[in-house]
């Protein structure tokens, strides 16, 4: 048991014992830097239940923990706040207990129901751009934090392969490709095609242009421009199963897939089923049906279905066209429930989508649990805010988008730079220097992102995110080469055989902790409680900031305290060992935001 909750229970019989109330809960806190102690019980809260003096009733309930608690050396109270010092060999028995522990702050072994996890769902007509590279990172990192609290995991993504947008990247390519391929042009096949969606657009203004020129109004011009209406018409011919259209559009989103292929492999992150809209986009209709009879929903005068959702704050909702056509609602409401019946023991599902889209997951979400399905109210949309660069907003139609892989690219290069100038790569073959420079500017871009909470917007800046100072994901890799530096130099030279276990736990031959072994403890002692919160709130930021504060407090402790050098080798032995569980850690947690860590910097 932790420490905290030892101290809830006994905090509330201290209560009970003195004042004679059931208190309903503790409220704890880390004692500030400035005091002394390692955890602080709250009393303002109590306040609400106990009559008295704040300060005395901390000094009373003190009293009583010192006397009962045999982790309590000490106390004092400042205020409304009690702060407990507890005593060294508490965290030296913690710090034994996990030492040898693999993927520490883990669970094995959880729940046997299972989540799944959306994200990335592109559209088959451009390449991924920066925007999919927050929505990816979101999304993985989430799916990977759920399976480290023991949750069982499902990575997908649906994607959106059909529509008028697909149709204009193949109208164009068919009006001006010329027959070029992949092969031919040296391109990848998602750029391939977005180059042709970006002349597309073109054609079309200039269509527009030409229709206003004749005195037609611009509303009509952009619907009645031909390249437009033909566009139109080849979707109307994808829908009726054209063998020359869907030859073409099989083809070119073939050459989009190996692309999206490619990117994903270098971005790190992989999916488990993939859905096609091209599949779906028919799913739901029957539901709709069946929500009819049970009156869910209701059909108005013109044969369109609607459902009224004023009564929960929000407004009406066509799920059917009069002409028996779905939307995107009847569709995701298909696809919801395909996939439970694809994964029977799915009993959650998070949407890793834009804030853009709040709305439409209320409506999804709330019909879901209307139509009775019980896994609908674990339904959760990861909402997250949009990527901006210095330079402005991006606009696909307008070929501004930051392609993902010219940015990964532009990354590795940027870290290749700043290393170059550090000059600390003496003895690197070229091979492992591109290797290392990949690894930085990768770890650059993903922590950069991934530190700042899902909802908030970002303005993302390349030269600030591989600045080997600060909050960034360089300045915590550094932390962990130079922690691989300490333990090769250990093995080598001092002596010191991680793999030897001491006669004694450490606890036992080290009497007395450095304040600043302590505080390093305290901090690995916290992980697995970040892991519990970031998977409950859906928050690689919580891991990214945990894991800066444990490598601030490993700098504090390596510039404040000998390891190596240290005369007592129990001593020296400790600190090897905290130096070795920190970087266990620090992998650990960059694993979680799918960031890699390298030996040596």
């Amino acid at each position: 048991m932790d420490i905290q909750s030892i101290l809830k229970t006994k905090v509330k019989e201290a209560v009970k014992s003195i004042f004679d109330i059931e208190l309903p809960s503790v409220e704890f806190q880390p004692t500030r830097k400035d005091f002394q102690g390692d955890i602080t019980v709250v009393v303002f809260p109590m306040l609400r239940h106990i009559k008295g003096n704040p300060e005395q009733i901390g000094k009373r309930i003190g009293a009583f923990l010192e006397e009962q608690v045999g982790e309590i050396s000490d106390f004092n109270v400042i205020k409304g706040f009690l702060n407990l010092i507890i005593d060294d060999a508490f965290y030296l028995h913690f710090f034994d207990s996990i030492y040898e522990t693999e993927n520490y702050g883990y669970v094995v072994n959880g729940d046997t129901d299972a989540i799944m996890v959306e994200y990335s769902s592109p559209n088959t007509n451009k390449p991924l751009h920066l925007g999919h590279i927050r929505n990816n990172l979101l999304g993985y990192s989430v799916a990977e934090i759920l399976k480290a609290s023991g949750k069982k995991v499902y990575k997908t993504q649906i994607i959106n392969d059909r529509g008028i947008h697909i149709c204009k990247s193949m109208l164009a390519w068919q009006r001006l490709g010329n027959g070029e391929t992949p092969e031919t042009t040296g391109l990848k096949g998602d750029q391939l095609v977005g180059k042709y969606y970006v002349a597309f657009d073109k054609v079309y203004k200039a269509e527009i242009t030409e229709l206003m020129a004749e005195g037609i109004e611009k509303d009509k011009a952009e619907k009645e421009a031909p390249i437009l209406l033909e566009a139109q018409e080849m979707l109307r011919k994808w829908e009726a199963g054209d063998d020359t259209v869907v030859a073409l559009w099989t083809t070119m989103n073939g050459w989009v897939y190996n692309g999206f292929e490619e990117t994903y492999k270098n971005l790190g992150v992989d999916f488990d089923k993939l859905y096609y809209e091209s599949d779906t986009y028919l799913l739901g209709k029957d539901v709709v049906e069946d929500g009819l009879k049970k009156g869910v929903f209701h059909r108005k005068e013109d044969g369109s279905v609607w459902i009224d959702l004023t009564n929960e704050g929000l407004d009406e909702k066509i799920v059917l066209r009069s002409d028996g056509t779905a939307v995107y609602m009847t569709q995701d409401i298909g696809t919801a429930i395909q996939r439970v019946k694809d994964y029977p023991d799915i009993n959650g599902m998070v949407y890793t989508v834009g804030n853009e889209q709040d709305y439409h997951f209320k409506v999804l979400f709330l019909i879901l649990k209307k139509l009775g399905f019980s896994w609908a109210k674990n339904l959760y949309h990861l909402s997250y805010g949009m990527v901006d660069l210095p330079s402005g907003k991006m606009k696909s139609r307008e070929g501004t988008v930051v392609d993902a892989d010219d940015l990964m690219e532009d990354m590795t290069q940027t870290a290749a730079q700043l290393s170059e100038e550090l000059g600390k790569l003496e003895g690197y073959s070229d091979a492992e220097k591109q290797e290392l420079y990949r690894i930085i500017g990768l770890g650059a871009l993903k922590y950069y992102i991934l530190k700042v909470d899902p909802k908030k917007r970002i303005l993302f800046d390349p030269q600030e995110s591989v600045d080997f100072q600060g909050n960034t994901g360089p300045f915590i890799q550094y932390a962990y080469a130079r922690i691989q530096s300490i333990l090769r130099k250990a093995d080598s030279n001092q002596g010191v055989t991680l793999s030897a276990r001491l006669n004694d736990s450490v606890g036992q031959v080290v009497e007395e902790l450095h304040p600043k072994e302590k505080e390093l403890i305290k901090q690995i002692q916290l992980f697995p409680e970040v892991i519990g919160l970031a998977a409950e709130n859906y928050s690689p930021a919580l891991i990214a900031n945990y894991v800066y504060d444990l490598v601030k407090e490993f700098n504090s402790f390596y510039q404040q305290v000998s390891i190596l050098g240290e005369a007592n080798e129990n001593k020296r032995i400790l600190r090897v060992r905290l130096s070795k569980k920190v970087g266990e850690v620090i992998q650990s947690a960059f694993q979680l935001l799918g960031i890699q860590v390298p030996d040596r910097m």
